[in-house]
């Protein structure tokens, strides 16, 4: 399997996306508020992507319709925009991938409405530490799978399991690149990170069991089979020569 080294070149428009997606998901936290329908969101996110000069990449991928995947609560992941309004204790993750010259950088934050329960909050927080343990792992020689060891077990100790369907990706001139990264351990893989490589961290992590389907009604929503809350933070990182850098935010250190 060919994995994609990227030139120096090709990392400056996958940076230069990074920005506008991590600017646009800073942009919604003050966007995000009870009474704003899931649609409103993501006519915003096309809408600052365009003015920013990127395309909102999902829109019309496998025929999505939408420029943002946009997921409540029970829904873990490929969420569709909708006339449903955000009530207060809401948790809503918003995934975006930015298209700027051909290259793209993806990423997603799980946000809260308004006031919520510790336990949701606890969530939140456990999600976004999962991540940081992924990316924290990530450096030149290391197997691909030890990326998804170092999540499961910060998943283990904080006491949340994570959605096994679904993993992190290279990423470039497509939205999905090899190699596969899987937010949980498994055998090695044979497959050692390289500097110049580009990758996807974003491991969902559940409050509960980890089981999940997809609504047969609109073919991509992924749900909760015992409705259990979920919660996604993803970043989009270049392996570098000592370790990684993470594209989608304006700090550069992990």
């Amino acid at each position: 399997m060919a994995i994609p080294i990227k030139s120096t070149k090709e990392i400056l428009l996958i940076k230069k996306a990074g920005i506008i997606v991590s600017d646009c998901l800073i942009a919604l936290k003050y966007k995000i508020k009870p009474g704003v329908t899931t649609q409103e969101l993501d006519h915003f996110v096309d809408w600052f992507l365009l003015e920013r000069g990127a395309t909102a990449a999902q829109k019309g991928y496998k025929g999505y319709k939408f420029a943002s995947c946009i997921s409540i609560n029970e829904v873990a992941c490929h969420g569709l925009p909708s006339s449903y309004r955000l009530k207060e204790g809401d948790i809503v993750t918003v995934d975006i991938v930015a298209d700027v010259k051909g290259y793209k950088a993806d990423s997603a934050w799980t946000y809260i409405v308004g006031e919520a329960s510790p336990l949701t909050k606890r969530l939140v927080q456990a999600a976004r530490k999962v991540m940081r343990a992924g990316i924290k792992k990530a450096k030149p020689g290391i197997d691909v799978s030890d990326i998804g060891e170092a999540m499961e077990a910060e998943a283990d100790r904080l006491g949340y399991n994570i959605v096994t369907q679904f993993a992190g990706h290279g990423i470039g001139k497509n939205i999905h690149e090899p190699p596969q990264v899987l937010n949980f351990k498994y055998l090695k893989s044979g497959i050692l990170l390289k500097e110049g490589m580009v990758i996807t961290v974003e491991p969902i992590v559940v409050a509960g069991r980890a089981d999940v389907y997809v609504n047969r009604q609109d073919g991509w929503s992924v749900i909760s089979t015992y409705k259990h809350l979920s919660a996604q933070f993803e970043h989009t990182i270049l392996i570098t020569k000592t370790g990684n850098e993470i594209l989608t935010t304006h700090r550069r250190k992990k």
